[in-house]
């Protein structure tokens, strides 16, 4: 009987004695990965009345029993921190990059709030917000500092703000410049979620959109996750609270969540919208789960919600 363990290949008699045995090196992290690979085969696991200990001094792998249990904590200490690291799925680092775009929205929002209210109460007549008003400070500074070939020149001269001096420009102006560079920062992280979901998850990317896909991605925890949901879940996906009302017998059911964000749905007649949330949240479970297992791009799950969407529409008319 041939038995498979940690730290050796054993062949065992009928009569329960060592016929052969080929001993595992004592190095810590090749013992590791082969208990890893010994744990996820229960084929693997050695008969009732097999002594681990025993057999392993009778192979020469430990000279006593104090050795081999040194051995075996060192060897799982090692286990566990390996199984810790390649936990880390590749999806991961495109959940992380979603919650930052969304930690970069929110504090751009308040930036940019308080850049118009400053700003506007020196120079109201830019009539500029958000990334256009903090590129505009940022390049140009105060009013008075405009140059003559500047479309707002005129309105710069008879302005009704508020008079700033150098002091307060240069502020005023590293604001903005801070708050350009947090923009700039945006415009490559999306980038790089673009980049991301076309190797991680193409057939999502193809019927979702990259921003809307890495979403659904970072709202059920992973691709893996998101393969293993229905569609009805998919469709309903960040309409929580509605869906709490619904149960809550307060308001009808929800018929989309964030996949209303889809120019198919978000586009539609309203009559329509829910066949629509239906059959995108059909294909967006289908392109996930040919992702999370084959990872190839297939072509005909988008022709197929391409057909279905001018059939909802044919049918509309």
């Amino acid at each position: 009987m041939n038995v498979k363990t940690w730290f050796a290949d054993i062949e065992i008699n009928e009569d329960g004695s060592v016929a052969d045995c080929r001993p595992c090196s004592q190095d810590v992290q090749q013992l590791a990965e082969r208990l890893l690979v010994f744990q996820a085969d229960p084929k693997q696991i050695p008969p009732a009345r097999f002594d681990p200990v025993q057999n392993a001094i009778e192979c020469g792998f430990a000279a006593g029993e104090t050795e081999y249990y040194s051995l075996l904590q060192q060897t799982c200490i090692a286990a566990t921190r390996l199984k810790i690291k390649n936990s880390y799925s590749p999806d991961l680092r495109i959940i992380h990059a979603v919650e930052a775009l969304d930690d970069i929205d929110e504090a751009a929002n308040l930036l940019a709030e308080r850049l118009g209210i400053w700003y506007g109460e020196h120079f109201p007549e830019a009539g500029m917000l958000t990334e256009n008003l903090a590129k505009f400070v940022a390049e140009n500074g105060l009013r008075q500092d405009l140059q003559q070939d500047s479309q707002f020149h005129e309105a710069a001269r008879s302005s009704v703000g508020m008079e700033m001096d150098a002091e307060d420009g240069a502020i005023i102006k590293a604001f903005a410049a801070d708050l350009t560079s947090l923009y700039e920062r945006r415009h490559v992280i999306e980038a790089y979620i673009h980049k991301n979901m076309k190797q991680l998850a193409p057939n999502l990317d193809e019927v979702a959109g990259a921003n809307l896909g890495a979403r659904l991605i970072s709202m059920a925890g992973g691709l893996q996750s998101l393969s293993r949901m229905p569609s009805s879940t998919i469709q309903v996906m960040g309409a929580n609270q509605a869906l709490f009302k619904h149960l809550r017998g307060k308001a009808s059911s929800p018929k989309h969540g964030i996949i209303f964000n889809h120019p198919l749905i978000k586009n539609s007649h309203p009559k329509i919208r829910g066949k629509m949330a239906r059959a995108l949240a059909s294909s967006l479970s289908i392109a996930s789960r040919v992702d999370a297992f084959s990872g190839q791009l297939n072509p005909t799950i988008k022709e197929k919600l391409d057909r279905k969407v001018r059939s909802i529409k044919g049918g509309s008319k």
